[in-house]
C-alpha cells in the first residue's frame, strides 16, 4: 500500500503541484487538499499518513508570512493537528510551510500555540532566488536518513527566510538543526549570498524533538529530476537529484510504521 500524503493548499499556495509530483515520484499516493475541506470536515487529517504544507504565499503573506494560515490551523484544526502529531505521523513544511509550522508552534517545540522562533525579512532586504549549498547535520530527523554529512544543492525563493530566536532557544534547539547554509567546502557560513538571508547559526531547516516534523526554507521539490538543475549537464550527481531523498525517506518511514 502506498502511504497517503495530504498536500495542504489554500489561497496563494503555488508549489503544491511540484510537491505532489515529488511525493508521487517517491512512491506515495497524493491528494491536493484545500484547507476549507478540513474545516468543513469534508476531509480528515487522520485519513493520511503524511502531511505537507508546500511553499508559496498563503493568503498573500498578509500580516506576516504564513501567519494567517497558521492562525487558521491553530484556531480551527488544532484537534486534528494534535491527533496527527500524537499518532507519530511525519509533517513537512517547505518555505512558506516552514513559516507556517513555526507560527503554529509545532516547530521548534512541538507545542501548538507556543511560538518561540520566527522567520523574518532577509538581511538583504529583498527577495532571494538562488541555488544554495546545505550541510546535513546529525539529528533524529527521519527525512534525512542516510544523508548525514552530505552537502545538498537546492534552490531558495523567499523574502522572509531569516531564522531568528532568542539566545536560550537557539542553544536549546542546536540538536534539532537539520540543515545549515554552507560554502563550497560544506562549512556553515553567515556570508552572503551563500547564506541568502542571514539566518542565525546558518540555520536553513530544523526538526522537532522527535525528528518527525521538518521545516526548511530551500525547495527540495524543485530538484527531483536531473534537468531541474540549471547546470544539469555537468552537475556532479551522486546517485539522484538532491531533493528526492527527503521525500523518499518520508515515504519509506510511513510504509514501515
Amino acid at each position: 500500500m502506498k502511504p497517503k500524503v495530504c498536500v495542504l493548499r489554500t489561497d496563494g499556495t503555488n508549489c503544491d503541484l511540484e510537491t505532489f509530483y515529488a511525493f508521487a515520484k517517491a512512491g506515495a499516493e497524493c491528494r491536493l487538499v484545500h484547507v476549507n475541506r478540513l474545516r468543513n470536515k469534508e476531509e480528515k487529517l487522520n485519513a493520511y499518513q503524511i502531511l505537507v504544507i508546500p511553499g508559496g504565499f498563503s493568503y498573500g503573506d498578509d500580516v506576516h508570512s504564513g501567519k494567517i494560515l497558521a492562525v487558521e490551523l491553530t484556531s480551527f484544526l488544532k484537534d486534528q493537528l494534535e491527533e496527527f502529531l500524537a499518532a507519530g505521523k511525519p509533517i513537512l513544511g517547505i518555505c512558506n510551510g516552514f513559516q507556517v509550522l513555526v507560527r503554529t508552534g509545532i516547530l521548534p517545540g512541538r507545542r501548538i500555540g507556543e511560538i518561540s522562533a520566527a522567520l523574518v525579512s532577509n538581511d538583504s532586504g529583498r527577495f532571494e532566488c538562488r541555488w544554495v549549498n546545505l550541510r546535513v547535520e546529525n539529528t533524529r530527523c527521519i527525512f534525512t536518513e542516510g544523508l548525514l554529512g552530505k552537502c545538498l544543492n537546492l534552490p531558495v525563493a523567499h523574502a522572509e527566510g531569516k531564522f531568528f530566536t532568542d539566545p536560550d532557544t537557539l542553544q536549546r534547539i542546536e540538536g534539532q538543526v537539520v540543515f545549515r547554509y554552507a560554502d563550497e567546502n560544506g562549512r556553515p557560513t553567515q556570508n552572503y549570498p551563500l547564506n541568502p538571508n542571514g539566518s542565525l547559526n546558518a540555520i536553513a531547516g530544523i526538526c522537532d524533538p522527535t525528528g518527525l516534523v521538518l521545516g526548511l526554507m530551500p525547495h527540495p521539490e524543485r530538484f527531483v529530476e536531473p534537468a531541474q538543475h540549471p547546470n544539469w549537464r555537468r552537475f556532479p550527481f551522486c546517485s539522484e537529484p538532491h531533493g528526492l531523498a527527503i521525500f523518499r525517506n518520508a515515504v519509506r518511514y510511513a510504509k514501515e510504521r
